[in-house]
């Protein structure tokens, strides 16, 4: 098992932002974030595809007038290594022009710029965490030659606490100057940004709308934890929150009306899940062809240990596209290695969405 690290908020932190002589924000690093996470135990047509891909990459923006299809179709076709099931894919109406998913696997670095201990995003300085980044896109396109990787920051917004805060919430929000940083970091890699949300005692009802200035923009996406949704009153980090149904589907429905709203390209949710009551009626999940919804797998631990929690609570019960984490540090401490692409890549489904903390 191994400790995740988060931020205490402090009463004075509130009053700072609030400061116009406010210079600097000081923040103390608490072990929040550190619930130990039990995991459940090319031929012919190949390169002709791969061809279409190099010469026309699918666009990240709303500048066609409709969806590849055929195309789709025969992606999907290899996220299921050629062989469909009753589960995989999932059967879904086509997603509207401009869509990432599953025409680029999106590769992410996730964590929050305050905490070296939180994910890679503040563990290294902004210009070598870029590279380091571009690295493993590279790593993932020859490993995949089939499909282009779309890089991503993915940027905790909203921190779950350990003490209450203001309004006894239990989580902090970071502030704007901190979430435009992200952004015009990933701007200058051509990436795209996750805004991730751990709720503590708010709900993501309160927390989605104060981030639609940025959730309008069409390269910034949406993440939810429900580790640290703590609908049992529990102090964050105690045990492991959960989400339902109803909550994923608030978060899709929120994106979709903001897609229709600001004729924005699909937005992509992603949900952080390791244990089955993470998620609860995961049936009742609604899709829409203006979000594009991702099951991550959150856990960490030895490869065998990642693969049974991946096949056990997200390509058992599936819902749309699959994601998979990697952890630098706590998969090598507790697992002996950080999988390779080559490994991941041959999980069922394979994953359109890797994220490394």
């Amino acid at each position: 098992m191994a400790v995740r690290t988060s931020l205490t908020g402090v009463a004075g932190i509130i009053t700072g932002f609030l400061s116009i002589h406010f210079f600097f924000l000081w923040m103390e690093i608490s072990s929040c974030n550190s619930v130990e996470k039990e995991l459940i135990p090319p031929d012919s047509s190949r390169l002709l595809l791969n061809k279409q891909l190099t010469n026309n990459p699918p666009a990240i923006t709303v500048d066609s007038l409709r969806v590849d299809t055929v195309l789709y179709n025969r992606l999907l076709q290899h996220l299921v290594h050629d062989q469909p099931s009753a589960r995989w894919p999932v059967k879904t109406g086509y997603p509207l022009p401009g869509a990432i998913l599953p025409f680029r696997r999106i590769v992410a670095f996730y964590g929050n710029f305050y905490s070296s201990g939180m994910g890679i995003l503040g563990a290294l300085p902004p210009k070598e965490m870029l590279q380091q980044l571009q690295l493993e896109v590279q790593h993932w396109e020859q490993a995949d030659t089939l499909l282009p990787v779309q890089p991503a920051l993915h940027y905790i917004a909203v921190t779950a606490q350990r003490s209450p805060g203001a309004g006894a919430k239990y989580r902090l929000r970071m502030p704007d100057k901190e979430i435009d940083k992200a952004i015009e970091l990933a701007r200058s890699i051509n990436a795209i940004v996750f805004l991730d949300i751990q709720v503590g005692h708010s709900t993501l009802q309160e927390e989605i709308p104060p981030l639609e200035k940025y959730l309008a923009l069409p390269n910034v996406h949406l993440g939810i934890d429900p580790e640290y949704s703590m609908k049992n009153g529990a102090i964050p980090c105690s045990s492991i929150g959960t989400f339902d149904a109803a909550d994923v589907n608030f978060a899709s429905s929120y994106l979709a009306g903001l897609v229709q709203q600001y004729a924005l390209p699909p937005k992509v949710l992603v949900v952080h899940r390791f244990t089955q009551a993470m998620v609860t009626g995961y049936q009742a999940i609604s899709l829409h062809p203006e979000v594009q919804v991702v099951m991550n797998m959150d856990g960490f631990g030895g490869p065998a240990k990642k693969i049974d929690s991946y096949k056990g609570w997200i390509a058992n019960q599936p819902v749309q596209f699959t994601g998979f984490k990697l952890f630098y540090k706590n998969d090598v401490t507790t697992g002996g290695r950080l999988m390779t692409p080559a490994e991941v890549l041959q999980l069922y489904p394979r994953p359109v969405y890797i994220q490394y903390q």
